[in-house]
């Protein structure tokens, strides 16, 4: 039997409390002061709040348009694309469109397609416009539609960029939320049935979680939470001392003093796991509270077993889910040595939403 521990370690930004922690391999619980970085638990809204943009609604038609610009933002050479059908008939024909932007927002791309021209050849003549037209040319090309793997492997096959199946599309899909919003009914022929092909719903979801090596697994995991501020302008968390990680885009409209969940894992071996979740495209984490497990999230399909949950880290789980639903799936994960020790790695994530 494991006796229950706490540990206390020096102060930050505030009084820190202790959050439950559970050690993967033998699954029973104790408790510890979580990082020093990481702040008490503070009840959230459950009211879900949308992804929004600075950027004014792309108007309602059914028309190619060009590249536009947001020069408030830094761009990046990591870009994101879709090509997918949108929930409006055109002549009787299902609207096509290709949404091409980057990681930043620094600029968007939307072009339609005609019915019989939804190919590779057509979908890479509008990601070789684009790259011309761009200020700063992609290396990655990351694209989360499972269903169109084929056609886009196929286009950026034979463009001089890494193409990467990958939910941490995150930019594109605070568009498409956007445009399923406020473009799309507001076009005639909009057919509100014809939305949903986004990520699948969860009770059809049959997946089965692969188990993590033991080289890579966590010896402790723990649910803890920080203030929203510390990841908005002259917030605490910047690229200085995120190690490998990288910090997914912010709604600036969210409430500064909301509380982010997140989870800690604690390792002596977080170099190598770090390492490793910086290559596997981590795109969220998530408690099954009907399988009691925790589950990562990544590439486009794949998940990977974390740990097993008891009665009491269910609980800590359902207030991670709650917080997660009332901050429109935003979250983060931080991988260290121990709580006095600064990430290998920390990741802020926003799990995809349905129906994009």
């Amino acid at each position: 039997m494991i006796s229950s521990s706490r540990r206390h370690c020096r102060p930050m930004h505030a009084a820190i409390v202790g959050c439950c922690v559970f050690i993967a391999r033998v699954g029973l619980a104790t408790s510890f002061v979580p990082p020093v970085l990481f702040q008490q638990r503070s009840s959230i809204s459950a009211s879900s709040i949308l992804m929004s943009t600075n950027e004014q609604p792309d108007a309602p038609i059914a028309a190619a348009s060009k590249m536009t610009k947001n020069t408030d933002v830094e761009p990046s050479d990591e870009w994101e694309l879709d090509c997918y059908s949108r929930p409006v008939l055109v002549d009787g024909k299902k609207l096509w469109e290709v949404l091409i932007t980057d990681s930043s927002g620094s600029f968007r791309v939307c072009e339609t397609l005609a019915s019989n021209k939804v190919n590779s050849k057509e979908l890479r003549r509008v990601v070789e416009e684009a790259i011309e037209e761009a200020d700063v040319k992609p290396n990655i090309v990351r694209f989360f539609r499972g269903a169109m793997f084929n056609m886009i492997n196929i286009a950026l096959s034979e463009v001089d960029v890494v193409s990467k199946p990958s939910r941490c599309t995150f930019s594109l899909a605070g568009w498409l939320e956007e445009r399923n919003r406020d473009v799309y009914p507001k076009m005639e022929g909009y057919r509100p049935t014809m939305a949903g092909g986004g990520p699948r719903a969860s009770f059809l979801d049959v997946r089965t979680p692969v188990k993590l090596p033991d080289s890579l697994r966590g010896e402790k995991y723990a649910f803890v939470s920080l203030p929203l501020a510390e990841f908005l302008e002259g917030g605490g968390v910047n690229n200085e001392n995120i190690g490998v990680g990288k910090v997914c885009p912010v709604d600036p409209t969210l409430p500064a003093d909301a509380f982010v969940q997140g989870i800690v894992i604690l390792t002596t071996r977080a170099n190598g796991l770090a390492a490793w979740l910086a290559g596997t495209e981590v795109s969220g984490f998530k408690c099954d509270l009907r399988k009691r497990t925790l589950v990562m999230e990544t590439d486009i399909d794949n998940q990977y077993l974390m740990a097993k949950l008891n009665d009491v880290q269910r609980a800590e789980g359902i207030a991670f889910e709650e917080g997660k639903d009332a901050l429109g799936g935003l979250h983060f994960v931080s991988v260290q040595v121990d709580e006095d020790d600064d990430p290998a790695g920390f990741w802020l994530l926003k799990e995809m939403p349905d129906g994009l």
